[in-house]
């Protein structure tokens, strides 16, 4: 919104208007303490030129991982983005976050959120998906309400392996709802599947399996669907990395009932962790529960290809108690971006991605154990491309010690505990030079 000046004369003739005397009269409800009484501390007036060059030097003040050797993770990835993506989402029509309300004049946006749904379907092996979430862990968190919705079962496994974040959102849309969240104790850093056995019971009503999960290894998904769908009614809810797909078993080949996830990978910056799109898919049967709202495919009265909000089972648009949700919008021009991404990696260049993702993170990991002192945290699990490793050192040191040449080292876990992730943008030679900084810092 653009700053407009008003006079002492301008707003004199608004409070008249409104029948008000001045600015106090209108924030009276506001108490005293809170009120600014001094002016604002401003800094002086600038020319364009001026606040361009300061905008610029607080800028550079910024590494990226343009420029950083970062090994972060934990949720959000730096995978390559082909340059076509930003170009297409930045053209005007599609430059906006905002939902497609009036279909008659929104075509194009509609168009490819209905792509976009399918492109979702086509990873997940599901047979339906929605327009997005705010978030994975906004849609992991939705996830467990449409599976209380579906069989009227309120308790909901998560695992120890779940990343904490969403845990905390999860239990943030279920409290004082009566929804009991239990959580399913790990081993060997992936999820005791003796354990999930003996909470499995007639009141559980649906199963959180996180695959690869938050510590990157790759859970034993066959096994937690078998255990879950072994109580009727219970609902196995997937949450999946989009890219590992391109090479991972499907959600729909392990019979998932529901499938979520953070989509940030496909095609969408870290940009200091946001914003941020969730993905959401189950089977046909359950489509009336999904939250948000759905795009459809139909004719016009001239028999044309046209698209509509099909299903926008929201408070805004039925009763609230018939409301699935209260989510008002979809993240549209993230989601653009995902389509354009793959569309444009297509199966080959997705796969390559996952591929190279995978063996660069195992390259590095056998590089690791081969410094004193370091050593694998799980060496029993199969991981995809985040592992942890355990270090005789202090991890944060070890991370302040790398930063000033320009290497995040990843995500501290414990006082010896660090998480790394490797995309396929990491070079041999990346990877080598961080191997050989973590070997000086461990030694130094």
């Amino acid at each position: 919104m653009p700053y407009i000046p008003n006079t002492d004369r301008d707003r004199q003739a608004m409070f008249a208007k409104i029948g008000v005397k001045d600015f106090c009269e209108l924030i009276a409800a506001i108490p005293e303490k809170f009120r600014l009484k001094d002016e604002l501390k401003l800094d002086k007036p600038m020319t364009e030129l001026e606040i361009t060059n300061k905008i610029q030097s607080q800028t550079c003040r910024n590494t990226c991982t343009q420029t950083a050797n970062s090994f972060l993770g934990a949720g959000v990835y730096d995978h390559f983005i082909p340059a076509a993506v930003d170009a297409i989402i930045s053209r005007p029509e599609f430059l906006t976050a905002y939902t497609p309300y009036q279909a008659e004049v929104s075509q194009g946006t509609l168009q490819f959120i209905y792509e976009y749904q399918t492109m979702i379907c086509e990873l997940t092996g599901m047979e339906i998906a929605n327009a997005s979430m705010y978030d994975g862990a906004s849609a992991v968190a939705e996830a467990v309400l449409m599976a209380v919705r579906k069989n009227k079962k309120n308790k909901a496994l998560l695992p120890g392996t779940l990343n904490p974040t969403f845990v905390d959102i999860i239990r943030s849309y279920t409290e004082g709802i009566g929804v009991e969240l239990v959580t399913i104790p790990m081993k060997d850093g992936v999820t005791d599947l003796d354990a999930l056995k003996e909470l499995m019971n007639e009141d559980v009503g649906s199963v959180v399996v996180q695959n690869p999960n938050y510590f990157g290894n790759l859970e034993d998904v066959d096994a937690i669907s078998e255990i879950t769908h072994s109580q009727k009614g219970a609902l196995l809810i997937a949450c999946v990395n989009p890219i590992s797909l391109a090479i991972l078993k499907t959600p729909g080949d392990y019979n998932a009932d529901i499938v979520v996830g953070e989509g940030q990978a496909l095609g969408n910056g870290q940009s200091f962790g946001g914003p941020l799109f969730g993905f959401f898919a189950t089977k046909l049967d359950m489509a009336r529960q999904m939250p948000g709202r759905i795009v459809g495919g139909t004719l016009d009265a001239e028999g044309k290809r046209a698209y509509a909000l099909t299903l926008q089972a929201r408070e805004q648009h039925i009763r609230r108690a018939k409301a699935t949700s209260n989510i008002c919008s979809n993240q549209s021009l993230c989601t653009l971006a995902a389509t354009v991404y793959l569309s444009l990696m297509g199966r080959e260049g997705l796969k390559e991605a996952a591929i190279q993702s995978a063996q660069k993170a195992h390259y590095l990991a056998s590089e690791f154990v081969k410094i004193d002192g370091i050593s694998m945290r799980y060496p029993s699990a199969k991981f995809y491309n985040e592992f942890v490793i355990q270090t005789a050192c202090d991890a944060q040191t070890l991370v302040d010690k790398l930063a000033p040449y320009g290497i995040y080292a990843g995500v501290v876990l414990g006082k010896n505990e660090l998480m790394l992730a490797v995309t396929e943008k990491k070079s041999k030679a990346a990877i080598d030079d961080f191997v050989n900084r973590v070997k000086e810092a461990c030694h130094a």
